[in-house]
């Protein structure tokens, strides 16, 4: 009878680490953590005033210096540059031909801060023409050997751990998480899964026209030389009415191109967040913002500290940054 009587309390000790386990560990215990889980508890507390049915708890987050990061180019820059080197004996021509000459002299930053006709240029090269999955199969296979420049880290392990652990929050609360980024939707489909839990049909990024056809008697999807849809600055809420078709009510981003996105979010009724990822560690990883070409934040950082969003100083508010320090 007296261990029957223990049993409860048996239970409670065992469930209350459950329960206390803090699904942020790699956030300092300081107010943009404080902030996120104030918001998920207000959304997701059955009563409260606040709360947000599971089928709207949708939230939205860029990917380039937001989920990984993004200097001193993006990444699917690499990727591309590296396409061209490889089919450049097929293309004579481009050794005179701006701006695939300047990715075969080894000028990458002038080739990534071409004009947009130049940009896109370059995307047609390595992807019209191919069916989706050669593309991706592309993709899949660059990423698994490739590392950046400057630290020898491979892409994917310079995923950012706080970030994964506020995707995970998040779905383990009812939400659904999506990627709206301006780099190519196919481009990152191949690994969002593996990488971040997204699958492929929740990422939403820059698109080229396809269309089907058959080849060798077997259907296949085709890569054109057009542009669909830019999802960036204003594109990102076409993009998330067009393929998701409902307003998030929670934003993610870390530049000025998502700017559009976090009004977008804001503007609707009940409550709304909306988080900037700030780069403010020159030493962990990079310190860039107003100034930067690549992940230019300005007007995003303005309008953030003017409306009272929130704003997480990776220098400040994270214990570590990439996936690949975890330990």
């Amino acid at each position: 009878m007296k261990v029957l009587a223990l049993l409860p309390c048996i239970l409670i000790l065992l469930i209350s680490p459950l329960r206390a386990a803090d699904p942020l560990p790699s956030w300092q215990d300081t107010a943009p953590k404080h902030a996120i889980v104030a918001f998920v508890e207000k959304v997701t507390r059955p009563g409260s005033p606040d709360f947000v049915p599971v089928s709207e708890r949708i939230a939205t987050f860029d990917n380039d210096g937001t989920l990984w990061s993004e200097q001193p180019l993006y990444f699917q820059n690499f990727f591309i540059f590296s396409r061209i080197k490889a089919l450049a004996p097929q293309h004579p021509e481009w050794t005179n031909q701006e701006p695939f000459s300047l990715v075969l002299k080894g000028d990458l930053n002038a080739a990534a801060n071409c004009n947009l006709q130049g940009q896109l240029a370059l995307i047609m090269a390595t992807q019209a023409g191919l069916t989706v999955e050669e593309y991706q199969q592309a993709v899949t296979d660059w990423l698994a050997t490739a590392r950046h420049p400057q630290n020898g880290k491979l892409y994917t392990e310079m995923t950012f751990q706080p970030m994964l652990e506020l995707l995970n929050y998040l779905r383990a609360n009812g939400f659904k998480t999506y990627i709206v980024s301006g780099g190519g939707m196919d481009f990152i489909r191949p690994w969002a899964e593996k990488a971040y839990g997204i699958p492929p049909e929740q990422v939403i990024g820059t698109s080229i026209k396809t269309q089907f056809e058959m080849r060798d008697s077997k259907p296949v999807i085709m890569g054109l030389p057009a542009i669909d849809l830019v999802t960036d600055n204003v594109g990102k809420p076409v993009g998330i009415q067009t393929y998701i078709g409902r307003r998030p009510i929670a934003s993610f981003g870390n530049s000025d191109g998502d700017l559009q996105m976090m009004q977008w979010t804001v503007a609707g009724s009940g409550p709304r967040f909306c988080l900037y990822v700030h780069h403010t560690d020159a030493v962990r990883e990079w310190a860039y913002d107003r100034q930067s070409p690549i992940g230019h934040f300005e007007k995003g950082l303005d309008e953030a500290l003017a409306k009272g969003w929130t704003v997480a100083s990776m220098k400040d508010d994270w214990k570590i940054i990439y996936v690949a320090d975890k330990k």
